[in-house]
């Protein structure tokens, strides 16, 4: 796979993940903790932690195709775990 299909690829998880941080943080845990709907918290959640896996795995394939030094690679792996992170990630190293 070319570097830019590799990019491409992982720009959409990017934007997927963060996504579905923010309906994970800011739509589904309200559902769950005020009003005792819990089931949105289980869907978002799965689908969530599947992206989340793919994002980690992504940022680690294009650690050296981009010349990322440890210090990049620690701060794209740390913004997965920011609400709007992911965001930064895409507009800043990609």
């Amino acid at each position: 796979m070319s570097l830019e299909k590799q990019k491409k690829v992982f720009k959409y998880v990017s934007i997927l993940e963060g996504l579905s941080f923010l309906l994970l943080l800011f739509i589904a845990m309200p559902l769950k903790y005020i009003w005792s709907m819990p089931q949105m918290v289980q869907q978002v959640g799965m689908a969530h932690g599947v992206l989340f896996i793919a994002y980690v795995i992504g940022a680690i394939w294009l650690f050296r195709p981009l010349n990322w030094n440890f210090k990049e690679l620690l701060v794209v792996l740390g913004c997965s775990l920011v609400p709007f992170g992911p965001f930064y990630v895409e507009k800043k190293y990609l």
